[in-house]
């Protein structure tokens, strides 16, 4: 049997625009404990790298907050986000349309993600594109997350899949970084939660959505 094709999925600025709802989530822990607020513009760079990173990106303080202060902060921040996890996030423009290609063309699809795992699977669902995704890694799936390349060989090998019939479609330089040490191709999404420009970071193309994507992958198939 001829084996699949296989495609790793980031999560957040790839697949969802979820920025407004972590940085509404960011600004109900800073009201709850006192700190100024920021705005999307303020924080967009950060939000790919967890709820600590936002915090420390926004109060220059942070490190003088002592780790109790920090962890229910951050459980703070997870519990109110769980709870509004689909409040203004959308769908990145052509992802339905390039998911359901894939799902025609017998492709194996994976999210790859250093979101929770729980949040990311209620996120997927609510959206609505869980079902097309054969296996979802969260940052805590495993002992190791991204950049660590494991996070995307490991899923590779879960799926049955093979690394050098595979490629990943992320939006950050951590997804770059891990891609790189795989040695599979990435797909990167402009304008994507990091602070590099899209061009300084590894890839092998940039897309600003997935309209018109299928002619790249087409290219590996």
């Amino acid at each position: 049997m001829k084996q699949k094709f296989t495609i790793l999925f980031d999560l957040d600025g790839t697949l969802v625009d979820t920025a407004p709802d972590l940085i509404r989530a960011h600004n109900h822990v800073m009201k709850k404990f006192g700190y100024p607020t920021k705005t999307l513009g303020e924080l967009k760079n950060a939000v790919g790298k967890g709820a600590k990173a936002m915090m420390a990106k926004a109060n220059g303080q942070w490190k003088w907050f002592d780790e109790k202060i920090q962890n229910e902060m951050t459980d703070e921040f997870l519990s109110y986000y769980g709870k509004n996890i689909l409040h203004e996030s959308k769908l990145i423009k052509g992802v339905k349309e390039f998911l359901n290609w894939c799902k025609n063309e017998n492709i194996s699809m994976a999210v790859c993600t250093n979101k929770t795992e729980h949040l990311a699977v209620d996120l997927l669902k609510k959206i609505g594109i869980y079902d097309y995704f054969e296996y979802v890694a969260g940052y805590n799936t495993f002992e190791y997350c991204k950049p660590d390349p494991r996070h995307l060989t490991t899923t590779i090998e879960i799926l049955d899949g093979d690394k050098n019939k595979s490629l990943m479609i992320g939006d950050s330089e951590t997804d770059a970084n891990a891609a790189k040490a795989a040695e599979i191709p990435i797909i990167l999404l402009k304008y994507g939660y990091t602070e590099k420009r899209s061009e300084d970071i590894y890839h092998n193309h940039i897309i600003k959505d997935f309209v018109g994507i299928e002619k790249i992958v087409s290219e590996y198939l």
